[in-house]
């Protein structure tokens, strides 16, 4: 067909596309993504409304925890440094808000930003020096992080309780809303978590995303492209430990205690496995991995009661065997798989 000018006119489309996007398999991988996401929000939304209050609490933890492991994953995922340390900055929010409202008689809803900020200056000093060290080195000074935390709580005895810890009360629902302290607590979770997640979205999605990524795959030549590394390393630490903290800060408001046990370093070990298992580098891996964390270990615990740390052990060593790249890139793998359009004899030619 010519143009009227005289010239060919150029065809908008190739046949084999347009069948490609009207297709079924072209919707849905067009809209579904979409309507996924929402029927996913509409059913954290009516939680709260059709179940007992232990198991909403239990979902209350599943969300706090994907808090700590997206922060977790944006250091070890995204930048590539590996952290066994990010349950003392869990435990540094959970007592920065537990002392603002036991000694300072100051709201919840204060010390949650409070102790998001005191653990993102922390995590940038802490992260500042430790940029001499990467790989196992890093991992090592993280562990001895996490090591010294829990009994330094417990020498600042007239500040953290000491060992009995520090004992508060539920918040109960503000503006006269007829939730129970459980469903508030949750709803403040779930808001605060969408925050944070958009938030994550939007960083790692542009420039400072692809910066933190480059420095992964190969930092020489980062440097070489203009990135300042030490920069950008100790910034991802910081965020990195402000998600935890607001974690930790949310878990002292939702379970009401707060004690140095509660912050070993197995809770920093369990944290990078909740990485591991959800999906390293990957957003929705941190909801996927804090389920596990979860709920896991109670389903072995019902399974056996002498040993259930075995049962656990053979969970996670099925999962990375069926999938080694978490449950989220499985997950992707197989949405690629299902969506994916047939080739046909025209596109081979």
């Amino acid at each position: 067909m010519e143009h009227p000018g005289g010239g060919v006119a150029a065809r908008t489309a190739e046949p084999g596309v347009e069948r490609v996007a009207s297709s079924p398999r072209g919707l849905a991988t067009r809209y579904l993504p979409g309507a996924g996401l929402i029927a996913l929000l509409a059913i954290a939304v009516t939680l709260p409304f059709t179940m007992s209050n232990f198991r909403l609490f239990q979902f209350t933890q599943v969300l706090i925890y994907a808090i700590a492991l997206l922060g977790l994953n944006m250091l070890t995922g995204y930048n590539g440094q590996i952290s066994l340390g990010h349950g003392a900055f869990y435990a540094i929010g959970a007592y920065t808000t537990a002392i603002m409202i036991d000694r300072w008689n100051i709201g919840y809803g204060w010390t949650i930003p409070v102790a998001g900020i005191l653990c993102l200056v922390v995590g940038f000093l802490f992260g500042r020096p430790a940029l001499r060290l990467e790989g196992l080195y890093l991992a090592l000074a993280t562990f001895a992080l996490a090591l010294s935390v829990p009994q330094i709580l417990k020498y600042f005895e007239h500040w953290t309780g000491g060992s009995q810890g520090i004992v508060l009360s539920k918040p109960k629902a503000p503006l006269g809303l007829r939730l129970t302290d459980d469903q508030w607590l949750y709803f403040l979770t779930l808001g605060v978590t969408l925050a944070l997640f958009i938030l994550a979205r939007n960083l790692l999605g542009g420039r400072v995303g692809r910066a933190v990524v480059a420095i992964r795959d190969n930092h020489i030549a980062a440097e070489a492209m203009g990135i300042d590394n030490a920069l950008y390393k100790s910034l991802v630490f910081g965020v990195s430990a402000a998600y935890t903290g607001i974690a930790g800060a949310l878990s002292a408001v939702v379970i009401a205690y707060v004690a140095p046990d509660s912050f070993d370093v197995f809770l920093s070990i369990t944290l990078l496995t909740g990485v591991v298992i959800g999906g390293l580098a990957t957003i929705s891996g941190a909801i996927f991995g804090a389920l596990f964390i979860q709920f896991v270990p109670n389903w072995a615990q019902d399974i056996s009661k002498a040993a259930p740390w075995a049962i656990f052990g053979v969970f996670l060593i099925v999962f990375m065997y069926v999938m080694p790249r978490g449950i989220a890139g499985f997950c992707r793998l197989a949405w690629i798989r299902l969506t994916r359009p047939p080739v046909t004899g025209n596109e081979t030619r």
